[in-house]
């Protein structure tokens, strides 16, 4: 194997790590167990000292 075959697997590689990575956040983000959660972060701001 030499370098432009290991540096073309590292990127194919890493596109598709990152890829998943989005997607589990993604799913993370629109899981309704966590929108409570969500909705309490997003009041943050509001709340007073």
């Amino acid at each position: 194997m030499d370098y432009q075959a290991l540096a073309a697997f590292a990127q194919q590689g890493g596109t598709v790590y990152f890829f998943l990575l989005f997607c589990a956040v993604i799913v993370y983000a629109c899981w309704p167990r966590n929108k409570a959660k969500f909705d309490d972060a997003a009041r943050i701001p509001f709340r007073e000292d």
